[in-house]
């Protein structure tokens, strides 16, 4: 990836709090235009590593920044071209939803009245009310919307959708790709599978402060283990099937081939070609089988 088309570097990033390493050596670059996953369970480091980027946080080794600039000694500079939703929301009870957006318009130098008021449309958000009354969902769809109203650069999400029902989310994921479209750089961080695998172009998976995985939807979900069944016309290949690679819990019964295949099915295929084969079963990973795959049984 080109510097010159790199918005979001970490390199090396560590971050201590006392004696516990929260994050441990993530290196991670993100490009102009992209939208990044960034998964883990609770606990993982998603959101130290986001404070860090924002530089609320100073890292205890490493860089990380954002447009060529080091969060630390360039913040506020970075800051200005950059929309953030934190995942523990906390805004100002007093105000309305139009009060707050008009106060962070003047903060960011304006905002069009008619995107805010569509936004809210398409949020099911009314402004009029003191966020004071508002539930945990409508006060998310708050904080979506002052983070989509500016023609930001960067947007960082964690966990954006925490509180919102399956209709918000669909309008949310629809939010991200018109960001996107208009060459915005999404930074999305989640716990939520679907939601990034929806979303994202790329994907970083976070087990205990480090990154495990990384790389776009469709590698990561080709390295999760699928479930395979093969018909045979005449009898199987016994022997050949439980010596392929990757092959787990295979079972013959009958002309009926069914195993776990873990990694590449080039070698299966490779074997079907030089049998008659009645019919084939493979069911397609998904984002979440790779996540779990990626922290079943492993140590920390």
């Amino acid at each position: 990836m080109d510097r010159a088309d790199t918005v979001v570097q970490i390199d090396g990033l560590v971050k201590h709090y006392g004696k516990v390493e929260a994050v441990r050596g993530i290196d991670i670059k993100v490009a102009r235009g992209e939208v990044f996953g960034f998964l883990g369970p609770n606990g993982s480091g998603k959101s130290t590593t986001i404070r860090c980027l924002l530089g609320l946080l100073r890292p205890t080794a490493g860089t990380i920044g954002a447009f060529g600039l080091d969060a630390t000694r360039d913040g506020v500079a970075m800051r200005r071209r950059l929309t953030y939703v934190p995942g523990e929301l906390r805004l100002p009870d007093r105000l309305t939803g139009m009060e707050l957006a008009t106060s962070f318009g003047h903060l960011r130098g304006g905002f069009d009245p008619a995107r805010r008021d569509q936004l809210a449309e398409r949020l099911r958000l009314d402004l009029r009310r003191h966020l004071r009354d508002l539930s945990t969902g409508n006060r998310r769809k708050v904080a979506l919307l002052l983070a989509f109203l500016f023609d930001a650069e960067l947007i960082v999400l964690d966990e954006p959708t925490n509180g919102l029902d399956p209709l918000m989310q669909r309008e949310f994921l629809a939010m991200v790709r018109e960001a996107r479209a208009a060459g915005a750089t999404v930074f999305l961080s989640s716990h939520v599978m679907s939601e990034v695998q929806r979303a994202a172009d790329r994907v970083a998976i976070l087990r205990a402060g480090k990154v495990v995985a990384q790389g776009t939807v469709a590698e990561l979900r080709g390295r999760a283990r699928q479930r395979i069944e093969v018909w045979f016309e005449d009898d199987p290949p016994e022997a050949e099937l439980k010596a392929l690679p990757g092959v787990v819990d295979p079972v013959i019964d009958d002309h009926r081939f069914t195993a776990t295949l873990s990694g590449s099915i080039q070698p299966l295929l490779a074997l079907l070609a030089s049998h008659r084969v009645g019919s084939m079963l493979v069911e397609e990973p998904d984002l979440e089988e790779a996540f779990l795959d990626l922290y079943d049984g492993e140590s920390v």
